[in-house]
This record gives structure tokens, C-alpha cells and sequence, in this order.
């Protein structure tokens, strides 16, 4: 099982996003950390190389490296990229999750 899949929406926006940065960028590295009501939330950030423990997945030409803490809390989550009318942004289907907060900010797993 890959530990992220990412929909073709998700994929195309990080090529669009990693494309558009004015440096060299590897991919983008995902991450969890500790915030809102229920515990955990994911981050999201530019990489410019990999680290030592990261764990690389390489999709149609887009490469997302998963920081090792965040690992185990995101095993087999799809990424996706949605647009709606009064927003937008990368969304996680994360079968490990127990639950989310109200505001969808944070989850728990």
C-alpha cells in the first residue's frame, strides 16, 4: 500500500504550484502537527531537497516527500485538490481517522 495517493486534480496543482516558485524546488512535503479542537492537522510546504528520513512518493511527475513523524498518521490517505465557489484547497481522505473537529481544521486518529 502507498503510503499517499494523490487524485489528478492534486497532482496537477502541486506541478502548477512547484512550477511557479522562482527557486528550485524538489516537491512539496507533508506533514502533521498539533492544533485545533481534535488534535492533529496537516501541513503542507515547499521542499528543496529531501531529508534524511522523509518518506518519498513519486507520482506522474510530482514528487511529495512525507515527514517521518507524519508517516504513521497518514498511511494510505488520498490528496485531492478541490474547487468550490468560496473556496479551494487540498483536501485528505484519510481512512485512519477517528474523527474531525466541527470546523474541519483539525482530526484525530
Amino acid at each position: 500500500m502507498a503510503p499517499l495517493t494523490l487524485s489528478d486534480a492534486a497532482v496537477e496543482r502541486v506541478k502548477a504550484m512547484v512550477s511557479g516558485r522562482d527557486k528550485p524546488t524538489l516537491g512539496i512535503r507533508i506533514g502533521v502537527r498539533t492544533k485545533g479542537c481534535s488534535g492533529l492537522s496537516y501541513t503542507l510546504e515547499f521542499a528543496e531537497e529531501k531529508g534524511p528520513m522523509d518518506e518519498v512518493v513519486e507520482t506522474r511527475g510530482v514528487t511529495v516527500l512525507i515527514d517521518p513523524k507524519a508517516t504513521m498518521f497518514i498511511l494510505g490517505t488520498e490528496m485531492d485538490f478541490v474547487e468550490e465557489k468560496l473556496q479551494s484547497g487540498f483536501v485528505f481522505r484519510n481512512p485512519n481517522e477517528k474523527g474531525r473537529c466541527g470546523c474541519g481544521e483539525s482530526f484525530h486518529v
